[in-house]
């Protein structure tokens, strides 16, 4: 049975080790590593900040490999341009999602992706596939090593055959909800922006978000991080109690808009 654990030093080998340093509409950033080298998925919080919370958690910028880039949006991007030249990263982002963010990379450190065509980072292997999302060229990820598959899922308007498909084979994922839907219609966002948020290329409910999980999850998917929360429409009590209710063994984390969440261990252990 896989299994989780919350860690402090990098004791075993078989294992993947996760952490969310931001998730909302305020920056996103996403932490994978192995004992040897780590990626980031997206790098929407400044550098300082992005060191700050990796020091905290006891995590080396040493080990940082490579930032992949999900979309343009600048909650994913902002900080991407500093870490790549302060730490002399290679930026994996595809070319239309470059030509739209702006994003002002050092040509040696600009590294074109594509879907379905793995990127090897030491013992990691990075896998973008697309996603459906109001951006020039919206690409999920998948990042493996040590038998363990890890998602990052957030920023989907609609759970297409690509989301499904590579749902089905994490052992711990981040996986969007972004909005109770109750809370959205009753709140004070203006009809566009409802429109854009609930439509096929904005963001997961709550309730489409676990319909995905309890459908599609595989039996040995040990950890799910609740990820991209809104702030005015839903609460991290809320969806938390919601899937805990069909958890079925997975445990479940809510990811902080404010703060970087505990570093999870995440191993593959046969009974």
């Amino acid at each position: 049975m896989p299994s989780i654990h919350i860690f402090r030093y990098f004791a075993f080998t078989m294992s993947l080790y996760i952490t969310s340093l931001n998730s909302g509409s305020n920056g996103n950033c996403y932490y994978v590593g192995n004992d040897n080298e780590a990626v980031l998925i997206d790098a929407g919080i400044s550098c300082r900040e992005t060191e700050r919370r990796m020091s905290r958690l006891g995590l080396s910028m040493r080990k940082i490999k490579a930032i992949f880039i999900s979309h343009e949006h600048t909650d994913h991007t902002l900080g991407t341009e500093v870490i790549s030249q302060k730490y002399r990263l290679p930026v994996y982002i595809t070319a239309g999602t470059h030509r739209n963010s702006r994003l002002r990379l050092e040509p040696q450190l600009a590294k074109p992706i594509s879907g379905y065509a793995p990127v090897h980072i030491g013992g990691l292997s990075v896998n973008a596939f697309p996603k459906r999302h109001d951006a020039s060229e919206p690409h999920s990820f998948t990042v493996n090593g040590n038998g363990i598959t890890v998602g990052i899922l957030t920023d989907i308007g609609t759970a297409c055959e690509h989301v499904v498909r590579h749902l089905s084979q994490c052992h711990a994922a981040f996986l969007e909800t972004n909005y109770d839907e109750t809370m959205l219609e009753e709140g004070n966002y203006p009809l566009f922006l409802k429109r854009r948020i609930r439509g096929d290329e904005g963001h997961l409910s709550n309730l489409q978000a676990l319909e995905l999980f309890t459908t599609h999850r595989p039996s040995f998917m040990s950890l799910l991080v609740l990820s991209h929360l809104s702030a005015h429409n839903n609460s991290p009590q809320l969806v938390h109690d919601l899937f805990s209710k069909h958890a079925n063994g997975t445990r479940i984390v809510v990811a902080s808009r404010y703060e970087e969440t505990e570093v999870f261990k995440v191993d593959e252990l046969m009974s």
